[in-house]
Order: structure tokens, then C-alpha cells, then sequence
């Protein structure tokens, strides 16, 4: 693949030069003042759904802050006049170690939604985890990037009829890879959201993969009608009941007349989590695809080995930047334990925690092959659609580039432990 990814130097020459016509980048490069300006923009639930963590909200802290305990250790006099970022995974050649994480719920950032955020990555090469919760069906999100990768983030639900239906509309819009997340079999105690009691799904957002699925549609079908006590009319309900027909196929006042919408997320709600999943099962679902196999959440190292051991083709270390459990280890010394087990046996991604292009190269040191964008880019997308979510991924691969040459280093491969110190306070 051509790369797509802009030199570091020309970014900054586009971006002082811009200065002298008046111009101010499209978004802010530092993430803490994206955040602010992302918050000022949402609704609070909206910002707080794409934003929240479990509990206090501690390991969300402890993923950024492990960062600073790894320093970077740079040495002179190395030629890196000519700069490479590039990687490959399963055949595949990436302009960067980039990729963006799956983000459900996305409407809420922004109308366009995965969409907007599909363009940016086709501009920029950065391939996308599509998640299973988006707000657009994977065949639209996935027919926005032809000469990009993507790949599909899988829940596992109750229905593995309707697992199989998924992994199969993956198989036809052309992913790389099936993304398996294992750390949400259940919904994590999410404080924010509780306190707005606010849940996106219930409203109908956050559906499309369901709704435009032919299995699914089945399953809403075949549900024998419920003798349940009807709620007590208020605004708010036939303003919430309205909310979820307009998210719904079809006319939204069919909709709302005939509650079809609630038998639909009724449906989700009953099969979408499955915490009696084990890893036996992982046989089962080598059976449905023939797609590489990732599993996303990977965190104790005899959770790599285990997934060695299960055949698996890749893992992604990651605790979901702590939305599930408060208090966990962060994602960053999960790489370091997960490392000294699969070594180099099958490709380790990392996520959770990522900030700058800085931390992007200290993962890179600590043994990712490939470092996930989250919260971020959700943001960029809030504050400025497509062009954020670009300019987003613009400024991190250029920081990468310029740390990593900065540091003696003039690709990847020279990336690695020896470049880092570990002060423990």
C-alpha cells in the first residue's frame, strides 16, 4: 500500500506557514485541550458516555500515568535523514502502527458518525477496528475505505447464529481480521453513565450492525409478543420512544406506533453479552471464519499463553481504557508481563491509555507491533467531524516519526527496549 502518511516536516512547514495567512489548525495538538473543547460541545451524557470509565475512573488514570514512569533514552550521531513508520501485519503493509479502536455509539459525536471517521482513515492510511456497536452498518463504514484495511470487532453474543451472520458480512466487505473483544461479557459499573442514567443502546443508537442484519431482523420477528403492563405516559417517554423510532428502518411514525422498536432492543439487550463464554469455545468460532482471529482485552499473561496455546493469530493488550474495572492493572505494564510470554510467536497490539506519539513509541519499545488510537478520536470527531479525526491522526504519526528520529532511530524495527529507562517514581 502507497503510503499515505504526511512527512513530519512537511506537517510542520504546512502548519507555520498556515500561521502567516492566519490560519490555526483545524484542532488543538495536544489531546487534554481537544478534550476540553469536545466537552464544551456534547450534551453531558453524550460526552460522558464516549468519555467515562468504571468506578473512579482509576484505571483510565493509571494507563495514562504508566507512561511516565518508561523515559525515552535517545542517542546522537545516528543517520536518520530518511524516515520510515511503516509495518505490516498478515500480508498487509500499513504507512504506520496506527490503527483507531472501535467506538460504538459514534452518533453521538458527531452525524456522520463512523463514516466521517472511515474518510479520514482512507485519507490518511490508518486502518479502523469497525466496532460491532456502530452507528453505521460495517458494508457502508467498510465501502469508505478501498485502499485501507479494516478490520471487525466482534461481541460475541448469545446468538452464534447471529455471530456467524456478522462474520460473514466481515468476510464480504473485505476485513483483515477479526477483532474479538473478551472483557465486556458484561457491562462494566460505569459511574457516569449511571448518574445521567443514560444508556445510548435503549434509545436505539448504536444499533446499525443489528438492525441492518438479516439474522437479527429474524430473530426481532420471530419474539412472541410480551403481556407487559404499559409504562406510564409521560414527555419524556414518548420523547424517548420517538428518539428510537427516527434510529430505526423504515417510517418513523410506523415505528412509533407500533413499538417495533423496543422488540428490536429488547432483543439486543437479551443476547448481545455472553459471560458464559470459555475458551473452549474459541473452536467454535474458528469453525465460522477463516479470517485471522485477534482477541482484544488480553491482560494477564497466562491469558497470552492461554491464547498461544488456543492458536490465535494476534492479541491486543488492552483493559478497554477502563471502562470495565476500576482499579486494574494499566494497559502499559500489561504489555511488559504479556511480553516475556508470547515473545515474538504472534503479533501483540496495544491500546488504552495512548495520548501522544510519544506513548505510541514507548508501546512500540515495549514489544506492540501496532498501537490503537481511542478517545482522541472521538474528540477530533466531536469537535471537527472528518477533518479532526485527520488532523488527529495527522499529528500523531508525525510526533512518532519525529520521536522516533529524534531518538536515533530511523524505523521501527530499531525501536525497542534498550531505547527506554523505567524510573519507578
Amino acid at each position: 500500500m502507497e503510503s499515505k502518511s504526511k512527512a513530519a516536516v512537511d506537517l510542520q512547514k504546512e502548519i507555520f506557514l498556515g500561521g502567516l495567512r492566519g490560519q490555526r489548525p483545524v484542532i488543538p495538538s495536544e489531546v487534554s485541550a481537544l478534550r476540553k473543547l469536545a466537552e464544551r460541545k456534547l450534551s453531558a451524557p453524550s460526552f460522558d458516555y464516549l468519555d467515562g470509565s468504571a468506578g473512579r475512573h482509576h484505571t483510565n488514570l493509571n494507563n495514562q500515568q504508566a507512561f511516565h514512569h518508561w523515559q525515552i533514552l535517545p542517542t546522537m550521531l545516528n543517520d536518520v535523514s530518511v524516515r520510515n513508520i511503516g509495518t505490516n501485519l498478515f500480508g498487509a503493509k500499513f504507512s504506520s502502527p496506527f490503527f483507531l479502536c472501535p467506538i460504538g455509539v459514534l452518533e453521538l459525536a458527531h452525524p456522520q458518525a463512523d463514516l466521517a471517521v472511515a474518510r479520514a482513515c482512507e485519507s490518511t492510511g490508518v486502518p479502523l477496528m469497525i466496532s460491532s456497536q456502530a452507528s453505521t452498518p460495517i458494508e457502508n463504514i467498510a465501502g469508505q475505505m478501498p485502499t485501507t484495511p479494516t478490520f471487525f470487532q466482534l461481541y460475541w453474543s448469545k446468538s452464534e447464529e447471529l455471530v456467524a451472520s456478522f462474520l460473514s458480512r466481515a468476510e464480504r466487505s473485505g476485513c483483515l481480521a477479526i477483532v474479538v473483544t473478551l472483557d465486556t461479557t458484561l457491562l462494566g459499573w460505569r459511574t457516569k453513565d449511571l448518574d445521567h442514567a443514560y444508556l445510548p443502546f435503549l434509545y436505539g443508537r448504536g444499533l446499525a450492525q443489528y438492525i441492518s442484519d438479516p439474522v437479527f431482523q429474524r430473530l426481532v420477528r420471530q419474539e412472541p409478543p410480551r403481556a407487559e403492563p404499559p409504562p406510564k405516559t409521560t414527555l419524556t417517554l414518548i420523547r424517548s420512544l420517538w428518539r428510537m423510532a427516527s434510529n430505526f428502518p423504515g417510517s418513523t411514525l410506523q415505528n412509533f406506533r407500533t413499538r417495533s422498536t423496543l422488540a428490536a432492543i429488547r432483543k439486543f439487550i437479551e443476547i448481545y453479552m455472553n459471560p458464559a463464554l470459555e475458551w473452549h469455545d474459541l473452536n467454535r468460532l474458528r469453525e465460522m471464519t477463516n479470517l485471522p482471529l485477534i482477541l482484544k482485552g488480553i491482560q494477564h499473561p497466562d491469558d497470552a499463553r492461554k491464547a498461544i496455546d488456543a492458536g490465535v493469530d494476534g492479541v491486543v493488550i488492552s483493559n478497554h481504557g477502563g471502562r470495565q474495572i476500576d482499579g486494574a492493572v494499566s494497559s502499559l505494564n500489561a504489555l511488559t508481563l504479556c511480553k516475556e510470554v508470547v515473545g515474538d510467536q504472534i503479533p501483540m497490539l496495544f491500546d488504552s491509555g495512548v495520548r501522544s506519539g510519544s506513548d505510541a513509541y514507548k508501546a512500540l519499545a515495549l514489544g506492540a507491533q501496532m498501537v490503537g488510537i481511542g478517545r482522541p478520536y472521538a474528540y477530533a470527531l466531536a469537535v471537527a467531524g472528518e477533518l479532526g479525526v485527520r488532523a488527529l491522526m495527522e499529528n500523531f504519526q508525525a510526533e512518532l516519526e519525529l520521536t522516533m528520529a529524534l531518538s536515533g532511530c530511523k524505523n521501527l524495527t530499531e525501536i525497542d527496549k534498550s531505547k527506554l529507562h523505567y524510573r519507578s517514581h
